[in-house]
């Protein structure tokens, strides 16, 4: 590791990265800086730092140890608290910094330790974790041949996933062709009820094949929901347009209002305007961690379009005997 250079800045993420950022960024620096598809002449030291601080990160309890001691980690004794440490270093005169130096191999040997395995899959909040259908569809094949630079982690990849509302209200199934390498194949995936648009729908496994016994990348689908004739969607909320004659706006009354569930009752108070919002509490989008979102009905009143000699008989009368007037200011 260069020295001034903690196991942090290699990877560039901040102190407080989840695992999912570690994992992330290790992946994308790793296929940046593989000497195998890197060939400048810094890139294999860039890799070995790379590749020594995700070996210490990514194991939570020798990040807690490197967090608490820093670059002499790996010296303190295993029963010492950071207090008694910190003290011992301010005798002797030095202080224990986070990084800075060559370090020794993450799991205690000489000289530097490659991660050889699957660095994981964890997934980012509000993703959704598919199972994967068919194992490994871009992976499976040895990639180049190996020199001992260790692996090299296959790309995630992302592609779109349009579905309709009722399909995100009620879930749905859907059929996908994939194709890489020359190879196609289909993968079934279910989208549970109440996505929402913008969500990610995590394929293990699916994504870019890796070299040299890497673990493939993964699949994201971002769904995509359609607008819809009748509902105007905002996250999990739902707004649809209710319609109301003159005397239901004015009097008051109950109607029928269609929702993706089905029919559902809506009391509209006496004296409502156009543009009034009927809340109908959990009549949205479903929530399979939480709180559903609302149904809102927009009143919009509508007045006949020709009026019979009756009806605008009764509007004259109306309007001879009522001072309602619309623009004045109250």
């Amino acid at each position: 590791m260069a020295a001034g250079q903690d196991f942090y800045e290699a990877l560039g993420v901040p102190r407080t990265a989840s695992q999912d950022d570690i994992q992330r960024a290790y992946r994308r620096l790793a296929r940046q800086y593989h000497p195998d598809v890197n060939h400048d002449p810094g890139a294999e030291d860039r890799f070995k730092d790379i590749s020594e601080a995700y070996d210490v990160l990514s194991d939570p309890e020798t990040r807690r140890r490197y967090d608490a001691f820093g670059a002499d980690f790996r010296q303190v004794p295993e029963d010492m608290d950071p207090e008694t440490f910190r003290r011992s270093r301010a005798g002797a005169g030095s202080g224990a910094g986070a990084g800075g130096g060559r370090t020794r191999g993450a799991r205690g040997g000489p000289g530097f330790s490659y991660s050889s395995g699957d660095p994981g899959f964890g997934s980012s909040t509000g993703d959704i974790d598919i199972e994967d259908l068919l194992g490994g569809f871009f992976g499976g094949r040895a990639g180049r041949g190996s020199r001992g630079w260790g692996p090299i982690p296959g790309a995630d990849q992302e592609a779109e996933l349009e579905i309709t509302l009722d399909e995100a209200y009620h879930g749905t199934r859907r059929s996908l062709s994939l194709s890489g390498d020359g190879t196609r194949a289909t993968l079934d995936v279910n989208v549970p009820p109440g996505v929402t648009d913008g969500q990610r729908i995590r394929l293990a496994g699916q994504g870019g094949r890796g070299g040299d016994g890497g673990a493939n990348g993964d699949l994201y689908l971002v769904v995509r929901i359609a607008p819809h004739p009748r509902y105007r969607l905002s996250g999990r909320d739902l707004s649809v347009d209710l319609p109301l004659a003159p005397w239901e706006a004015a009097l008051g009354t109950t109607v029928a209002v269609d929702t993706p569930a089905g029919e559902a009752k809506v009391k509209v108070p006496a004296g409502t305007s156009s543009g009034r919002r009927l809340r109908l509490r959990g009549r949205g989008l479903p929530n399979p961690r939480g709180k559903p979102g609302d149904l809102f009905a927009e009143t919009k009143i509508m007045v006949p379009p020709r009026p019979s000699k009756a009806e605008r008989r009764l509007f004259e009368q109306l309007a001879a005997e009522s001072d309602f007037d619309p623009r004045r200011q109250t």
